[in-house]
């Protein structure tokens, strides 16, 4: 599996970015896609993931009831829609996928459990 995000730049607080990923290769049902973020001398941060199959979406605290993960079967791809952005949200951006999460099991929240990752962009948000 191939990851290659993109949608980055620059926007002011308040303002709207549209993050998308799209996958080449085998794409099963069970995997899932999430988003991660990372800034400068910190850990990779959960911000949100979609079970390929189902549609079932997740997210981390800090982007709840802003950021809307969605994806399209046809396309491969995962899209991260962020809405109301703030200077906090600045970080680089990664999407991966779990090849490896047994079905009934919760979403995984470690990146440690992602298998494959995309390159990274960059999202800057100025006060």
């Amino acid at each position: 599996v191939q990851l290659q995000a993109s949608g980055g730049g620059l926007v002011q607080a308040g303002g709207s970015l549209r993050l998308s990923c799209v996958a080449s290769g085998y794409i099963s049902s069970k995997y899932v896609m999430g988003w991660f973020r990372q800034t400068p001398g910190k850990e990779r941060e959960f911000v949100a993931a979609i079970t390929w199959g189902g549609g079932s979406a997740y997210y981390g605290d800090s982007v709840k009831g802003r950021f809307t993960i969605s994806r399209d079967n046809v396309k491969k791809t995962v899209y991260l829609q962020m809405n109301d952005l703030k200077p906090e949200d600045t970080a680089v951006y990664y999407c991966g996928v779990d090849v490896r999460k047994i079905t009934s099991a919760p979403i995984r929240l470690q990146p440690r459990m992602y298998d494959y990752w995309g390159q990274g962009t960059l999202v800057t948000v100025s006060s």
